[in-house]
């Protein structure tokens, strides 16, 4: 819903702040006073084009902005559209990144609006800077403008279907359609994984097994490259090893080594030992290492002995590591990822070799489920069906009471492709008058006539179409008496599940109104401003009396309250 529009050096609209409530909002003010300037305000706040000569006279830019508080049924819808557009989905979330918004949706939408002389235009939402084609994606959900001389919202053919099915009321059908959908839509993208033609299959099968034989043929193991890369260095290095080898058992057992001279050290300290205690540590320190250096030297002398060149053995090493990095250089990647690959090409040729089978299980597969699709497609065409029957009947009984029985509606539900919605083409169709063809609502010329058809339609879909505010503006042109009485009595009923913002003439159908604004042109110094007052009270029945002869007089007064009392009387259907 509208809550806070604010207006400024928008024409003659200085700087207007209007704070909106809930139900029925009515705008009364005498012609010129400024009342379309704010309708044509909120429709930019929806996207609308904006007008080179907007600013007010002296200024360089006009600026609009709103708060706009969403009912829980629009939160997610929103949310979507906020998403898929890249926008913030709160207004903290614009500067710091961060989404704070309810996870069921905002709960809230700021939108700016900023028009410099010559028709130039800033757009921003929640504070991020936007397109007016992005902001119109929103606006749509945001504002549904009926007015004398636009219609927006239910004259869009594309939204038809998705309006009658929330009439019809049975998400059910409607949810079973789409996972029947989803169901065979992922079929048909399993069968077209194995398509092609035979001859594509075959040689890719056959450059498969080629790819497998020559992997298999080199019976790789995982680690071997490693493996081998270290044998290699010892039988390229044998008789450096080996000489290395027996000069350090030399340099342990030979004449006056290592052991030698440790031997001779545990002797001189055995003496000393017996004669200070103190140098047992020691002593035992000299034993330990001369064992240790025995020992050495015995596996320094075996690891000699046992090591020899090999050059037949060095040759195998050699080629076995040339074909090991040759695979993986043609595969591209590790030796272990070239084992892996190994096992992806035999399950791709495994299921090339089984695809008929494969393919003859898809095929029954996608018959069930294309039956399922159109036993829920046909489900969702009868309830809509249904609900197309009563939604003529309801907009027929709404256009009887405006005095507009000629009129007619029909709804148009046309064949089509399967789809995730169905089969059905859906498309309201009118008749303003008898005698004329069906048209698209979108092609029936605009007027106070098709304004109060639009209020059928909007009375009748007030609780399937998702919209957070209705705006008509000047609805009543043309009318009055008790047709003027059933314009109001609608607009309130339409008011009990939206908001709704009406710029009216009639005091019938301003008397309605939960929120009474009065709309003023003045002069202030010297220049020509509108202001905007909340009515109550006496005020607003003075209003009401003005509307009604002019002039608040003892008897228009009498007649004004008459009109507030019945009003208040007004029993409204919540269900």
């Amino acid at each position: 819903m509208l809550r806070h529009l604010r207006v400024t050096n928008f024409a003659i609209l200085s700087d207007v702040t209007i704070e909106l409530a809930d139900g029925l909002c009515v705008l009364t003010g005498e012609t010129g006073a400024g009342k379309s300037l704010i309708v044509e305000a909120v429709n930019l706040l929806r996207g609308g084009r904006a007008s080179a000569d907007i600013p007010r006279a002296g200024a360089s830019e006009a600026v609009v902005e709103a708060i706009f508080e969403l009912p829980d049924d629009l939160r997610a819808r929103v949310r979507g559209v906020l998403t898929a557009a890249g926008l913030p989905t709160s207004v903290g979330s614009a500067c710091d990144g961060a989404a704070t918004a309810d996870p069921d949706g905002p709960a809230e939408v700021v939108v700016r609006r900023i028009i410099q002389r010559g028709g130039r235009s800033r757009t921003y939402v929640n504070g991020a800077l936007t397109t007016a084609t992005r902001l119109a994606e929103l606006g749509a959900w945001l504002v549904d403008l009926s007015g004398q001389h636009q219609h927006q919202g239910l004259v869009d053919p594309g939204r038809h279907r998705e309006i009658l099915d929330a009439f019809a009321g049975e998400p059910a059908a409607v949810e079973a359609m789409r996972t029947a959908w989803e169901a065979l839509a992922t079929i048909d993208g399993q069968i077209r994984e194995l398509g092609g033609d035979e001859r594509a299959r075959a040689e890719r099968a056959d450059y498969l097994r080629y790819q497998l034989d020559e992997l298999d043929s080199a019976r790789l193991e995982p680690g071997e490259d490693e493996r081998l890369d270290g044998e290699r260095a010892r039988l390229a290095a044998a008789s450096e090893l080996e000489a290395g080898a027996r000069g350090a058992v030399e340099a342990l057992y030979g004449d006056d080594g290592a052991v030698d001279r440790l031997s001779a050290a545990a002797r001189e300290l055995d003496k000393l030992a017996r004669i200070d205690a103190a140098l047992a540590p020691s002593l035992r320190q000299i034993h330990e290492a001369r064992v240790l250096a025995e020992d050495a030297a015995g596996e320094l002398r075996h690891y000699a002995d046992r090591i020899e060149g090999d050059p037949e053995r060095l040759a195998w090493v050699d080629d076995r590591l040339e074909l090991i990095r040759r695979l993986c250089r043609k595969h591209g990647g590790r030796l272990d990822e070239i084992i892996d690959r190994a096992g992806e090409l035999r399950a791709e040729l495994d299921g090339l070799d089984n695809r008929d089978a494969r393919l003859e299980e898809l095929t029954a597969a996608r018959d069930a489920a294309r039956t399922r699709a159109e036993q829920a497609a046909a489900a969702l065409t009868q309830s809509r069906t249904r609900a197309a029957a009563r939604l003529v009947r309801e907009v027929a009984r709404a256009l009887g009471e405006l005095g507009m029985a000629a009129a007619r509606l029909e709804v148009a539900i046309a064949r089509r492709e399967l789809g995730a919605t169905g089969a059905d083409e859906v498309e309201l169709l009118l008749q303003a008058n008898k005698g004329e063809e069906l048209r698209p609502l979108a092609k029936v010329a605009s007027g106070g006539e098709l304004s109060r058809i639009m209020l059928a339609l909007k009375l009748a879909l007030r609780k399937a179409d998702e919209v957070a505010t209705y705006v008509f503006d000047e609805v009543d042109s043309g009318i009055g008496g008790a047709t003027a009485h059933a314009v109001g009595a609608l607009i309130g009923a339409v008011s009990d599940q939206r908001q709704v913002l009406c710029v009216t003439h009639l005091p019938q159908i301003a008397a309605q109104a939960d929120a009474h604004y009065h709309v003023e042109k003045v002069e202030v110094g010297g220049r020509t401003e509108t202001i905007v007052r909340k009515l109550t009270g006496a005020a607003r029945k003075d209003e009401l009396a003005r509307m009604l002869g002019g002039a608040a007089t003892a008897r228009a007064k009498a007649h004004a309250a008459e009109l507030l009392d019945a009003a208040s009387k007004r029993t409204r259907a919540h269900a």
